[in-house]
């Protein structure tokens, strides 16, 4: 089955969209953990999952790279607490063992940041690995492929892995993470799972009892009808998403702490969604100059941001207040007073690249 996807990396790291024809990754997705009980999952638009394989290959890139943006890329605190735990349980693995060849490769090809996308394309940790092997033992020539599916496979790997000193990157990677994952990552993994079982029910009855039918005719318009909603554990406020033709978008955001913070992963949710209509907006309102120069992409970080304000205010003003107060506190931003006025200040756009943006979301409200 064909079907093109797009990775879409935040846009401070570069208005980067990976127009990839994923054959062979485009399958449908099940959960690698326990659903909701009685939930058909077959029947609800957007479910709410969980995926070990995501989080352990996000868990690979927060601990081998370095983030200094200011809505991080990566859970403020994730590292600490991972090695706090790894600590406890007297882990040493082989992701240690290649921490720093690893963090070498990465800061000397940044683009393979892009590379963090990857296992939302693939429904289970063994079908990634098995990919990543046939690739590399081709060394990374699609000719050397045994299908036409695989040759598609590998050339899109081709694509994010295109050096051999990218290829080497990536496989020691995967066998750092299989290693990681036996000796630490999947007991902590399912204990994680295990406790945060009341949270991940309070955002299901948030998600589904009341945000997302006030949601979906935005969806539907953006041409989101529908995905797989994913809680991950190694990031928060910024999301990652894959979006492909068969109208099912995979879209993970951070598992909160406390079902008191239930709302955390809805507020990030809006962040992503609206990635279609503010991209545009930013190549309309950013000259070359500022294209060049790397003004853009700040500007268009601080867009999304934004426009995520913006989609939540459609409903109500409390949402939109809300959402300001997460995002200033995942940023670090400490402020006095109204949040909406702190908020436009920590994320500042020009005012026509605004109102682009709310006249777009207006649009794909049906008008409303």
């Amino acid at each position: 089955m064909n079907s093109a996807s797009s990775f879409r990396l935040p846009p401070r790291r570069g208005a980067l969209i990976f127009a990839l024809s994923l054959c062979a990754f485009a399958v449908a997705l099940a959960p690698c953990a326990a659903q909701l009980p009685g939930a058909s999952m077959q029947s609800v638009k957007w479910p709410l999952r969980t995926r070990e394989h995501v989080d352990l290959w996000l868990h690979g890139f927060v601990m081998i790279s370095s983030d200094t943006s200011p809505v991080p890329l990566f859970r403020r605190g994730y590292r600490e607490a991972v090695v706090a735990a790894r600590t406890k349980a007297s882990a040493v693995t082989d992701l240690d063992v290649n921490h720093d060849a690893l963090a070498k490769r990465l800061r000397e090809n940044p683009a393979l940041t892009n590379a963090q996308f990857l296992a939302l394309a693939f429904p289970t940790w063994e079908e990634l690995v098995a990919a990543i092997d046939g690739f590399v033992k081709a060394d990374g020539d699609p000719k050397k492929a045994k299908s036409k599916e695989q040759a598609a496979v590998f050339s899109n790997l081709a694509r994010l892995f295109p050096a051999k000193a990218d290829r080497e990157f990536v496989r020691t990677l995967t066998n750092a993470l299989q290693n990681e994952k036996d000796v630490f990552f999947h007991a902590w993994w399912v204990d994680e799972m295990r406790r945060r079982e009341r949270t991940l029910a309070a955002v299901d009855v948030i998600w589904q009892g009341e945000l997302r039918p006030r949601l979906q005719n935005f969806l539907n318009h953006s041409e989101q009808p529908n995905g797989d909603l994913i809680l991950s554990l190694a990031i928060e406020g910024e999301g990652r998403t894959v979006t492909d033709t068969r109208e099912r978008s995979q879209v993970a955001v951070g598992f909160p702490d406390s079902p008191d913070h239930a709302m955390d992963a809805l507020y990030a949710f809006a962040h992503e969604v609206v990635g279609p209509l503010t991209g545009p907006a930013v190549e309309d309102n950013t000259t070359p100059a500022e294209k060049r120069s790397g003004v853009a992409t700040v500007i268009g970080s601080y867009a999304l941001v934004r426009g995520g304000a913006l989609l939540l205010a459609r409903l109500s003003p409390e949402l939109a207040g809300g959402y300001a107060r997460f995002y200033l506190r995942v940023a670090g931003v400490a402020f006095d007073g109204d949040p909406m006025a702190a908020f436009a200040r920590a994320f500042p756009i020009p005012k026509p690249m605004l109102e682009s943006i709310d006249r777009q979301i207006s649009i794909s409200f049906g008008g409303i």
